[in-house]
């Protein structure tokens, strides 16, 4: 029984994953928020934080399974396995019905994003004048952002360090969307589909033993654009748990206010009625990532009329709601079989 439980829980770990992942990639979803309802954000936190200096001690000596063990290694290779799936799969389902079903599938996030905040906000009780302060900083950060308009495209490999630091901040801070502040700095398109699609062609030249991509110049700078948006990416992610796991040690009310209030400011961006405002090239026509999507610039919001199309995305805020409530409900059940 303990083993298929054990096996169990590994599965719903990468399914943990393939949402994070999925929320990622989406401009103004966070895979934090995800990790927040689901109920392992301070576990996924902590155990970022374990991949320091003794680890890389442990590591460069050789003791590889004490490394594993003190990084908490099952939990974060479970997690980033679902992850790395996620994004050539889930995600792909996700371009595909945002593409179709935009409406509906911006009503549900917003849904979601609605029941994540009761599901925090539910068991916090330590509300004071300094709690509401961070939480109206939270909320004004938030909705800041959301309207902001992007930059232009910039390739300088410094300031791709520096996307790569600031893209994971939605996976360790709910409500921050990494992707949509990639969109805000102008290198969504940079990173996330011109290198992502230069690794893929490579992977297939490989493959297939076409290895000429080592004379195009235009690949090897995407991919060295990618190398280092990961070591950003990576950097980012040790340095914001580091930081978040002394702030949530010292100072835990204070962030999570600060974090509902991100979330709520969040709202503007998953704003089911919106115009999109999609990128062009300098010949005015469109671009299109690897799935044939239009790649999003920013949103124009605006105030529904009362039709059947607008009461059918009021149906699915409620249905985005329901997911987060059955969530919060399969945690509370995982909790107490475990106790």
């Amino acid at each position: 029984m303990e083993s298929t439980r054990t096996f169990k829980d590994k599965v719903f770990l990468v399914l943990k994953g393939l949402g994070m992942g999925a929320a990622n990639k989406v401009p103004g979803v966070s895979g934090g928020v995800v990790a927040f309802v689901a109920g392992f954000y301070e576990e996924f936190i902590y155990s970022l934080k374990k991949v320091n200096q003794k680890a890389f001690k442990l590591l460069i000596n050789g003791r590889y399974k004490s490394f594993y063990n003190y990084i908490n290694g099952r939990f974060l290779g479970l997690l980033f396995f679902g992850m790395i799936v996620s994004y050539f799969s889930v995600s792909k389902v996700l371009d595909y019905l945002i593409k179709h079903y935009e409406l509906y599938v911006w009503s549900v996030f917003f849904g979601m994003i609605i029941g994540s905040i009761y599901y925090i906000n539910k068991d916090f009780k330590d509300w004071n004048y300094k709690t509401y302060t961070a939480l109206a900083l939270g909320i004004i950060g938030g909705l800041s952002i959301s309207f902001l308009n992007p930059a232009k495209e910039n390739d300088n490999l410094w300031f791709v360090f520096f996307c790569g630091i600031i893209s994971v901040s939605g996976m360790t801070l709910p409500g921050f969307s990494g992707s949509f502040i990639l969109i805000l700095l102008g290198n969504y398109v940079l990173l996330l589909v011109d290198s992502v699609n230069a690794l893929s062609d490579t992977f297939i030249d490989i493959f297939s033993g076409d290895f000429s991509f080592i004379h195009n110049a235009q690949r090897l700078r995407m991919l060295k654009v990618l190398v280092v948006f990961t070591l950003g990416s990576v950097t980012g992610l040790v340095t914001f748990s580091h930081i978040l796991s002394y702030i949530l040690k010292h100072y835990k009310s204070m962030t999570l206010s600060v974090i509902i209030g991100f979330i709520v400011g969040s709202l503007g961006v998953v704003w089911p009625w919106k115009k999109t405002i999609y990128k062009l090239a300098d010949d005015g026509t469109h671009l299109f990532d690897s799935t044939g999507t239009k790649v999003v610039m920013n949103y124009e919001r605006y105030i529904p009329q009362l039709n059947t199309e607008t009461y059918y995305a009021i149906a699915f805020i409620f249905l985005g709601i329901a997911i987060v409530l059955a969530l919060e409900y399969y945690g509370q059940k995982t909790r107490k079989i475990n106790e």
